[in-house]
């Protein structure tokens, strides 16, 4: 399981200490830009399930294009 937590800037490196002792866990530090494009992916794939499901509706790509 994969895991992507906020913490503190102050509490960073206490925080990746104590997961670091744990040898069932493997840590990795990502960028706030990387972590920003997860959050972004996760919230678009998100939307894409509730489109399937009917919940929402999507643009369509010519919405898209007259945007910009």
């Amino acid at each position: 399981m994969k895991v992507l937590l906020d913490v503190k800037d102050e509490k960073a490196d206490f925080v990746m200490e104590l997961l670091n002792q744990l040898s069932f866990v493997k840590t990795e530090a990502i960028s706030i830009r990387k972590a920003q494009f997860i959050k972004e992916l996760k919230s678009s794939a998100e939307e894409v399930q509730l489109a399937k499901k009917g919940k929402i509706k999507l643009k369509s790509a010519e919405e898209l294009l007259n945007e910009l």
